[in-house]
């Protein structure tokens, strides 16, 4: 990542957490009305896990993708069997991510 992307993605973090603190006193009912009992942080951390997972999976599905098609290219007569070892590869790195899906919707 360049530098330029790393200063993004930090300003973008700091603008969520700084959202996250802000809201409740930005969305304060008068006195008269219920009051929530405010950020459940077991969800933002659930969100961001799965964020995390999401974000994992697919960059291991592209380097396993792009050793597959290495692998056929420099060796064709073995497309058989590095096609089933990516296949099986793909879906347990799949799994992953809806292992952690799971656990976001049980928390």
């Amino acid at each position: 990542m360049t530098k330029k992307a790393i200063w993004f993605l930090l300003a973008l973090a700091t603008a969520f957490v700084a959202a996250l603190v802000a809201a409740p006193a930005t969305f304060a009912q008068t006195a008269g009305e219920v009051v929530s009992k405010g950020i459940d942080w077991v969800d933002v951390a659930a969100a961001i896990g799965l964020g995390i997972a999401a974000a994992g999976c697919g960059v291991g599905q592209g380097k396993a993708t792009a050793a597959a098609c290495e692998g056929t290219a420099r060796n064709p007569g073995a497309s058989g069997p590095i096609r089933i070892a990516f296949l099986i590869g793909v879906a347990l790195i799949e799994s992953l991510t809806l292992y952690a899906l799971v656990i976001v919707l049980i928390k």
